[in-house]
């Protein structure tokens, strides 16, 4: 007897995700609401090596390749007691790749701000991911929104992954003119960078925002400080 074969159909993007949520219009990408207390993290763990962090005083990052936290997007609920443990929460850095289709680059904003907000409602305090693309993503040329910042809030503060960022010219270009468009539409308080942060391209913006830098996993495991442009500069009530 042949058993039948249930199909299974992609029911949105788990739909129960936002259940409660807030969304900024027209698209609505779920909006990661600002705290009343801005954390600065001691330091920024990648989620593949949660196990290995110095102190649950972490701020757990996904600044990895996506697979290494594929399971996360898939069943978010299996990890709300094992990120509970942590002090802050980056939301997921879904990448965006400027060849991908401008709707794949969208559905990853969307990701990022489902599964920071589904967190965030259960009591962990999320700090938003920012990732751009191509321009289409961080200006208005295409969408009468920069998409890659909707769904965070302004005056507050974010995260940035520069890793591989600045590989060749073109790299270089959009990463640049991506920041300078986040910092004109989101002017942020405090910008957490995981990876380099070269003088060249956030110096023109550090006298707008706190900078603190946050070596990678592996530059960190081989004697690399978190560093903080504004030493002591720890927690703060937000205005």
């Amino acid at each position: 007897m042949n058993k039948k074969i249930k199909a299974i159909i992609d029911d949105g993007c788990n739909p129960e995700l936002v259940a409660g949520a807030e969304f900024a219009l027209p698209l609505g990408i779920p909006i990661i609401k600002a705290t009343s207390k801005i954390i600065v993290p001691p330091g920024i763990t990648p989620f593949s090596m949660r196990r290995r962090a110095p102190s649950f005083e972490e701020a757990v990052g996904f600044h990895e390749m996506d697979v290494n936290f594929a399971d996360v997007l898939r069943n978010p609920e299996k990890y709300i007691d094992d990120f509970a443990r942590f002090a802050v929460l980056i939301s997921p850095d879904c990448s965006l790749y400027r060849d991908a289709p401008l709707s794949v680059q969208l559905t990853n904003v969307y990701r990022n701000r489902a599964i920071g907000s589904y967190y965030q409602r259960r009591g962990q305090y999320v700090i938003p991911q920012i990732r751009w693309g191509n321009e289409y993503t961080y200006t208005t040329k295409y969408f009468p929104e920069r998409i890659a910042f909707l769904g965070a809030e302004r005056h507050s503060i974010l995260a940035v992954g520069t890793y591989g960022c600045f590989n060749g010219r073109e790299n270089k270009y959009h990463f640049a003119a991506g920041l300078d468009a986040m910092m004109e539409t989101l002017e942020p308080k405090i910008v957490l960078v995981y990876g380099s942060m070269p003088e060249k391209v956030f110096g023109p913006y550090m006298k707008y925002a706190k900078f603190v830098l946050y070596p990678d996993w592996t530059s960190r495991m081989h004697g690399g400080k978190c560093l903080q442009s504004v030493p002591g500069y720890e927690t703060s009530e937000a205005d």
